[in-house]
């Protein structure tokens, strides 16, 4: 006779990023009893230090921006960059139900999206490619409205915040970096830090919460609205299973072993595997000297306790991950890493080399792209790490990862190694360990790039994404500059991810699959728990959290028709 459950509720949910918590909330609405549990002490999961972007074609707020879309656009999109790994059902379930998700969350929670009025997909020459629409952001939020449980929300990284825990966007850059250039970035800035400065008077960050932290924080305030338990510091452990089926787990909460039940089903939304080491040296390349953004509690717990009952993990994907590059600082015993994404690989003045001192991909790609490129290359020439350069005006003026722009002390980045100077190129080349010569050549192929505008060997700043991420003030290529004003500076950067793709088998129901390919009963996947539905390529700005709330969503419709 098995031991008896401490507690029992319909859903258990495992994990609170987006997908966990579309599940919950869908279930609850629907007259569920719902609880989610957590490992970590705080609520959000990689959700809250995220871009927080979400890719949803056909979305209710196309109009807002004067956007259209359509299957077909979607389907021809998609099929171009996924082949034959373009899982129909799943695809499907996804451009259903994505839609709907955003409507539904919007008219019963305290989510509210904003419309990009331009955010073009990742290859926008390709056919089917939007240039407008399809990606939405969660509207700002004042972390006010959480009262007392604006502590439990995990923050954003402090290295995404300005002084010391002012979250900004790009606007926001823009107001505080020209506050003297015009009387309107004057005011905005002068809002911002005014509303900061009362804030800290209170709180131990600022309260103006935006992109990823700020739909962690909606969805944190819509279970608070619907008295959804959420238990953290509890981390499950393992599934119970009754004939076959899922019938609860075990979990571990302050030393004490608890049973929970779950009626309807559980549902894993733990955040993928990119802290367990073994499995990512098992399925990312270049493991060694490899750097995820991931939280640290992302040990793929659901995967293991899934493939404990039988499950399947993909292993057919274009890649395991969603990769970026990552550049690392070793500071007073503190490891501080920087994801470059889209702050500084696509301005003006700056270039990617490789060891041999010789470029090897367009620098103003997407993140995703870049790492693929970084993977490639050092197939054949040693390019992990590979190394951004650029030259003092380009690094006063947009910064370069960790090093802020502006007039700010460099002494801490040259001191860790983290940033290296020279007084010329060749010196330069001799610090990173390259051939002058060949370095050089790069350096004068890019100056002559900038006069022209035309990047001849990669094209970079010569399609709409590149473009929109640019300075578009810079003529006649928002991304070509010349890199000539001395000192020149170098920030290494390493092949990393903002978290895993390869996840569990499921059915467009969410449904987690059998090695028979049959439904393990009770057990359902979301997040990056379940497999990429985009199959481990990146075609857009929130192509995770887009499938995670949508196929959350999906899990808590599946739970509450019983």
């Amino acid at each position: 006779m098995s031991a008896p459950f401490n507690e029992t509720h319909d859903v258990v949910v495992v994990g609170s990023g987006a997908g966990g918590m579309a599940a919950a909330l869908t279930a609850a609405y629907a007259g569920l009893d719902v609880v989610v549990i957590e490992k970590a002490a705080t609520v959000g999961g990689s959700t809250a230090v995220s871009g927080g972007a979400v890719w949803i074609p056909m979305n209710p707020h196309l109009d807002a921006v004067g956007a259209t879309d359509s299957r077909e656009a979607v389907y021809a999109y998609l099929g171009a960059i996924l082949g034959n790994r373009l899982r129909r059902d799943m695809i499907d379930a996804f451009l259903d139900a994505g839609p709907e998700m955003v409507a539904f969350l919007e008219a019963n929670s305290a989510v509210r999206f904003t419309p990009r009025a331009v955010s073009p997909d990742y290859q926008p020459a390709l056919p089917g490619a939007s240039l407008s629409g399809r990606t939405i952001d969660p509207s700002p939020f004042d972390g006010r409205e959480l009262g007392e449980h604006f502590a439990l929300l995990r923050p954003p990284f402090d290295e995404f915040m300005a002084f010391g825990g002012l979250m900004v966007g790009r606007k926001d850059i823009d107001a505080l970096m020209g506050v003297v250039s015009s009387p309107d970035n004057f005011l905005a800035a002068m809002k911002l830090l005014s509303r900061y400065a009362l804030d800290r008077l209170r709180y131990p960050r600022g309260t103006r919460l935006l992109m990823g932290n700020a739909l962690a924080a909606r969805l944190l305030k819509s279970a608070l609205d619907r008295k959804i338990p959420l238990r953290t510091r509890t981390a499950a452990q393992s599934l119970i299973r009754e004939n076959g089926r899922v019938v609860g787990l075990v979990a571990e909460r302050d030393g004490e072993t608890l049973r929970i039940a779950a009626r309807r089903g559980v549902v894993l939304a733990t955040g993928g595997f990119a802290h367990d080491a073994a499995r990512v040296a098992a399925m990312l390349p270049h493991a060694s000297q490899h750097y995820t953004m991931s939280p640290k509690d992302d040990r793929g717990d659901g995967l293991r306790m899934a493939l404990e009952a039988g499950a399947e993990v993909a292993d057919d994907n274009i890649g395991n991950a969603f990769w970026a590059p990552v550049s690392v600082m070793q500071d007073k015993g503190r490891e501080i890493r920087f994801p470059h994404l889209i702050m500084d690989r696509q301005k003006p003045g700056l270039v990617a080399v490789n060891q041999a001192g010789e470029r090897f991909v367009n620098e103003a790609r997407s993140y995703h792209e870049f790492v693929e490129a970084m993977h490639h290359s050092h197939e054949t020439t040693p390019t992990i790490p590979a190394y951004l350069i650029c030259d003092h005006r380009f690094l006063r003026k947009y910064g370069l990862g960790l090093v802020r722009p502006a007039l700010r002390p460099l002494g801490r980045f040259l001191r860790s190694g983290y940033l290296v100077r020279a007084a010329t190129i060749p010196e330069l080349a001799s610090r990173l360990g390259m051939d002058a010569g060949r370095l050089t050549k790069t350096i004068a192929r890019m100056n002559e790039y900038a006069l022209t505008g035309v990047d001849a060997e990669f094209g970079k700043g010569g399609d709409a994404y590149n473009q929109y991420l640019g300075d578009p003030k810079h003529k006649p290529n928002p991304c070509l500059g010349p890199i000539e004003r001395a000192p020149f500076y170098a920030v290494r950067v390493y092949p990393g991810d903002i978290g895993t793709a390869a996840g569990l088998k499921t059915d467009a129901r969410a449904r987690v699959l059998g090695a028979g390919g049959e439904p393990i009963g009770g057990l359902y996947a979301c997040g990056n728990d379940m497999n990429s539905v985009m199959a481990g390529a990146y075609p857009g700005a929130g192509i995770t959290l887009g499938p995670a709330l949508t196929f959350g969503y999906i899990v808590g419709r599946e739970l509450a028709r019983g």
